[in-house]
């Protein structure tokens, strides 16, 4: 067979004996003979291919790479590797905690610079509250640059404990082998792998909240004694004996339940929008060629844009989702700091709520239920209450 025209080509073995010449008659006989003999040391194994049709050769399962190379999923390295992630997160969390710091303390409402007059786009005066950038310079000039990492501590411990918890959720309970979700799968099938890929997202999701959010409170409260220069909580040990002996065992757990609420309808939120848009509006019809090319002109162009698009849509859906989804996180740390002996969590900054629910609806009457979403612009509302030093 040709390798282009896919048309039977004659070759030497089949033109008739009599047309040969003697010597290359001759030749051929002794390469049967040494073809007969190298199959008779070397007998090949029962399941070699036809010579025409060779079979493409097996690659190593992922598995198998990472045990015999010592990679990522080795059991070897898998501590090393945990290590590394709860490295590379400490880092992710240093460089970002300025950035939560200033948040929370504009969630709680601590205005300490009154607003100033500006324009908006159409020319017109409003009130702009202090940007991320004048609020940080006014916490350095308080406390310094090192005043930018107040309850820094225990926010890391927070995180390394999220992150070893995962992993060793995974270990312990493995996730099953999902497939890809595409077009080509029923309703019922795709949308059976979304939900059983998202229930085992927020299992971990959830636990590793709920074990690491003591430390998250104690963060929090470590943040906002900047308002009334408060050092109520120092460290992490005693600022854990303090809770326990005024609010008990349900005091590290203030705020849990918005927080809980909000992971579980990011997840599901995030993963089913993506999933419709991916399975029913990226068109992936062109992976049934072989080997997943789009065309004879651009092999796999197609192919390559529909995998582009996939990998961005979960990316975007989150951006999404999480602004849906902030108000749980704002009503979570109001709660976290309401009516713990701090200047931040009483009035005139804050009432006293009797559950998350009564601070979701005073905070939705007053219209302030994205308050601190947004860093830079600012913009004074009319339902707006902050206090001023």
């Amino acid at each position: 067979w040709g390798p282009r025209t896919r048309k039977w080509r004659p070759g030497l073995a089949a033109v008739p004996r009599g047309w040969r010449e003697p010597e290359l008659e001759r030749g051929l006989a002794a390469e049967r003979r040494r073809g007969v003999e190298a199959r008779a040391r070397d007998p090949p194994p029962a399941h070699r291919a036809h010579p025409r049709h060779p079979r493409p050769a097996v690659q190593p399962s992922a598995r198998r790479m990472d045990s015999a190379n010592g990679g990522l999923g080795s059991g070897d390295n898998a501590p090393t590797t945990e290590a590394l992630f709860v490295a590379l997160g400490a880092g992710v969390t240093a460089l970002s905690h300025p950035l939560l710091y200033v948040k929370l303390l504009i969630q709680v409402g601590h205005e300490p610079m009154p607003p100033t007059l500006g324009t908006n786009v159409l020319g017109r005066k409003v009130l702009y509250l202090p940007s991320f950038f004048t609020y940080a310079k006014y916490i350095v000039q308080v406390d310094g640059k090192i005043g930018l990492f107040r309850g820094l501590s225990p926010r890391l411990m927070s995180n390394a404990l999220s992150t070893v918890t995962r992993g060793s959720m995974k270990k312990v309970f493995p996730p099953d082998e999902i497939e890809q979700v595409s077009n080509k799968d029923d309703m019922k099938t795709s949308l059976k792998k979304v939900v059983k890929e998202t229930s085992y997202e927020m299992m971990m999701q959830c636990v590793s909240r709920m074990l690491a959010h003591p430390l998250h409170v104690i963060s929090m409260r470590c943040m906002v004694q900047f308002v009334g220069r408060e050092a109520k909580y120092s460290g992490v040990l005693s600022s854990i004996g303090k809770i326990f002996k005024e609010e008990g065992l349900l005091g590290f757990f203030v705020g849990l339940i918005p927080h809980l609420l909000g992971d579980v309808v990011f997840l599901w939120g995030c993963n089913l929008l993506a999933h419709f848009i991916n399975a029913y509006l990226v068109d992936d019809s062109v992976s049934d060629t072989p080997g997943g090319l789009g065309n004879d002109q651009n092999p796999g162009s197609q192919f390559s844009q529909a995998l582009a698009i996939r990998s961005y849509t979960k990316f975007v859906m989150g951006i999404a989702v999480s602004m849906l989804t902030y108000p749980f996180l704002l009503v979570g740390d109001l709660m976290a700091v309401n009516n713990c002996g701090l200047q931040a969590g009483l009035p005139p900054y804050s009432p006293v709520f009797k559950s998350w629910i009564h601070c979701w609806k005073y905070l939705s009457m007053q219209g302030q239920l994205f308050r601190g979403s947004s860093l830079l612009f600012r913009r004074v509302s009319s339902g707006s209450c902050f206090a001023l030093e």
